[in-house]
């Protein structure tokens, strides 16, 4: 009750969809900075699960909710009513497209409709989706042809079903119920970043894989092709997807447009591999040409138990095999050939954050370690 009585504290007042996911936690570490933009800023912090000891730190309301529960949205949600933002940065993961169009529009319809008629300073709302926009649901390349990269932001919706094109007409059809409400899409890439617990997490995935490899003995082969290996790859840092979302919210520049959102370099895997084996101690590791592609998914499927030794071991934070692998993700990203967007619409509209994708992955490596997720 102390900070509804106390509202000149903050000038800003944000609602994070998310909070333990990706980016969810960089918007967690950046906004209640004193020198971030819009701010002070007050941070609600909205996730399913109950608090997880690695955000005690983090200067946020944290508010346990399944968003999937309109019931429960509307109960835990609508009482917000100091609310002047609105960063939605979670997605559910189900076994069809449809289901996930059916899922992800009504957790995002659920959160809308709780807060827009009872949020009477709510001016923005960040909407992520991600790079399926461009090229279908990872199990679709077969029957849909993807756009050519770079992704342009003006880039047609491919004909199929999408549950990133689902999440943009739900919020465009609440956004027109109060009116002055302005929006912003970001759609990043891969993400490199931190959580424990997002079904995305390409540098939690790989350090893991890599952890099991060394307590093994086992060389660190990469799981992916050739085109993978060779190709030139762009990346999306935490932090900067952040950066993006709050420039969006701020910016009279950036109102109800899509932008993507990349670091603005290119790497290839076979350097970044080279980091990886290094930060793990591992000398035995590259790519080899094989008959059939390495799944992580089928080198995982027995390694649980490994992966309790290994924590019990180096007394690391209790987790499970499947709360930190994101095997069938990383099985997808590496199967493909290279995929690259542009910044130049971010540039265009006033956007100059970047990132050298190098330097970004080896410090989420760093963070894993520091928060003793790996060894």
């Amino acid at each position: 009750m102390e900070e509804h009585e106390k509202p000149s504290k903050y000038k800003s007042v944000a609602l994070v969809i998310g909070i333990t996911g990706i980016v969810g936690n960089s918007l967690a570490e950046i906004l209640p900075s004193s020198d971030t933009p819009g701010g002070p800023w007050k941070v609600y912090g909205v996730a399913s699960r109950p608090r997880p000891a690695w955000t005690d730190d983090l200067a946020i309301h944290y508010i346990q909710c399944d968003v999937s529960n309109e019931e429960e949205t509307q109960e835990k949600l609508s009482t917000l009513n100091d609310v002047t933002h609105i960063f939605y940065v979670t997605c559910a993961k189900k076994l069809s497209e449809s289901e996930n169009c059916f899922v992800n529009g009504t957790m995002l319809r659920n959160v809308l409709k709780a807060v827009i008629p009872n949020a009477p300073k709510l001016k923005h709302i960040c909407l992520q989706t991600g790079r399926r926009h461009y090229t279908g649901p990872m199990d679709s390349f077969v029957r849909v042809q993807p756009h050519d990269p770079p992704f342009l932001e003006d880039l047609p919706r491919l004909k199929l079903l999408n549950f990133c094109y689902t999440l943009e007409d739900v919020l465009f059809e609440e956004v027109r119920k109060k009116e002055g409400l302005t929006w912003s899409i970001h759609r990043p890439g891969a993400i490199f970043g931190f959580s424990p617990f997002s079904l995305m997490n390409i540098v939690g995935s790989l350090c893991v894989y890599a952890t099991i490899c060394k307590h093994e003995g086992k060389p660190l082969r990469f799981p992916g092709n050739r085109q993978a290996w060779d190709g030139y790859w762009d990346a999306s840092d935490a932090d900067l997807v952040a950066e993006h979302q709050i420039w969006a919210a701020m910016s009279r520049h950036a109102k109800n447009e899509a932008f993507n959102c990349s670091n603005g370099d290119v790497f290839k895997w076979k350097d970044l591999w080279k980091v990886l084996a290094m930060q793990f101690g591992i000398e035995d590791y590259g790519f080899e040409e094989s008959e059939g592609k390495l799944s992580l998914v089928e080198m995982m499927k027995d390694k649980g138990p490994v992966w309790d030794e290994i924590v019990r071991e180096k007394d690391l934070v209790p987790t499970k095999l499947n709360e930190v692998g994101a095997w069938q993700f990383a099985d997808a990203l590496f199967s493909g050939k290279s995929l690259l967007d542009s910044m130049n619409k971010s540039k265009e509209h006033g956007f100059v954050g970047f990132r050298n994708s190098k330097t970004s992955f080896s410090s989420w490596i760093e963070k894993m370690k520091t928060h003793k997720i790996v060894p």
